[in-house]
């Protein structure tokens, strides 16, 4: 009895230590990512232009990096809050830990003010932090590895104009064993878009949509991954802060459940509908529909983005999946 439990002993001892060992060596070999690049950008008035465009209408990284007001539909972001960052991805959105988007203005205790543009870059496009901690992929950074060099540049430009704002936001927790997993999410460097290939109207497409994140709402998703078969279907499923469940809409050319019968000009029209104010300046009452989607930023994409997304989109796949795109709060409370 005495040989067995000392038997038992060295087996519980062998498999904490080969756990601890375990931890240790994804807490130091991962992620696997380069250096951030020694880089200084020329930030000129058009470099810095066009990065407000990119990150305003098209990445939209003003988007989760400020704070939109839930009051009127599709939350607009409030004036003064460009870049503050705080918005929050939980567990209530499926997530699988707490995960916040950080300051990234120029303030320099709680933003981005003394990190290198390499440091920027590298983060945009591998998903590290400065300290090489792995980032969560709610921003698709894998996604944005594909950027143009130029791109990219630009709306680091661009986000160094943003003006200072004091406010510290928690750090992210992934739950266990995400906390492992994330460190292997990370992974080599960048593969940037050459801009040559984007003469091509359906490959701009391509490269637009990529950038704008589109899958990453689009496409549903189990844990995290998203679902084989569905690319683009819709389904994925976001609490919305007044209690109701929002779904995303299947944008692949199926004529039954998708945009298979949108024309060109419908597709352009359905996001310029919300250039002007007055579309989303209505107050939203606590059980009417609301979405994340950010209409009012896409709507300033110019006519010829959209063109080309339109174009690619009817070049995939199309998968027949109704969505219903929204549950009132009093109705999901029954469920």
């Amino acid at each position: 009895m005495k040989k067995a439990f000392k038997i038992l002993s060295y087996v519980v001892v062998g498999l904490v230590v080969a756990v601890a060992a375990g931890i240790v060596y994804f807490r130091y070999t991962f992620p696997k990512v380069d250096a951030a690049p020694a880089i200084t950008i020329d930030k000129t008035p058009a470099l810095v232009e066009r990065g407000e465009y990119l990150a305003h209408h098209v990445a939209v990284c003003i988007d989760c990096h400020s704070t939109r007001d839930w009051s009127q539909f599709s939350g607009p972001v409030i004036a003064g809050t460009l870049g503050k960052g705080g918005d929050i991805f939980d567990q209530t959105m499926g997530f699988p830990g707490t995960f916040y988007a950080r300051n990234i203005t120029s303030d320099k205790e709680t933003g981005i003010g003394n990190w290198t543009d390499g440091e920027i870059y590298r983060t945009i496009t591998t998903g590290v932090s400065r300290n090489g901690e792995p980032l969560f992929p709610v921003m698709p950074y894998k996604s944005y590895a594909h950027m143009t060099t130029n791109d990219a540049y630009a709306i680091i430009a661009y986000i160094r104009t943003l003006a200072p704002i004091r406010h510290t936001v928690p750090e992210s927790e992934a739950d266990f064993p995400m906390n492992l997993i994330l460190r292997t999410i990370p992974s080599g460097k960048a593969t940037p878009t050459d801009e040559r290939t984007l003469d091509d109207e359906v490959v701009k497409g391509k490269y637009l949509l990529t950038v704008a994140g589109c899958a990453e709402c689009h496409t549903p998703q189990d844990k995290g991954t998203p679902i084989e078969g569905k690319f683009l279907a819709g389904g994925f499923e976001f609490q919305l802060p007044n209690g109701g469940m929002l779904r995303s809409a299947n944008i692949t050319p199926d004529k039954e459940t998708g945009i298979g019968n949108w024309s060109e000009d419908a597709f352009v029209q359905r996001f310029k509908n919300y250039e002007s104010l007055k579309a989303t300046t209505n107050k939203v009452q606590p059980n009417d529909f609301n979405t994340i989607m950010p209409w009012t930023m896409y709507a300033g994409m110019t006519e010829e983005d959209l063109r080309a997304i339109y174009k690619y989109l009817k070049t995939i796949e199309p998968k027949n999946n109704q969505v219903e795109h929204y549950t009132a709060a009093s109705a999901t409370a029954k469920k």
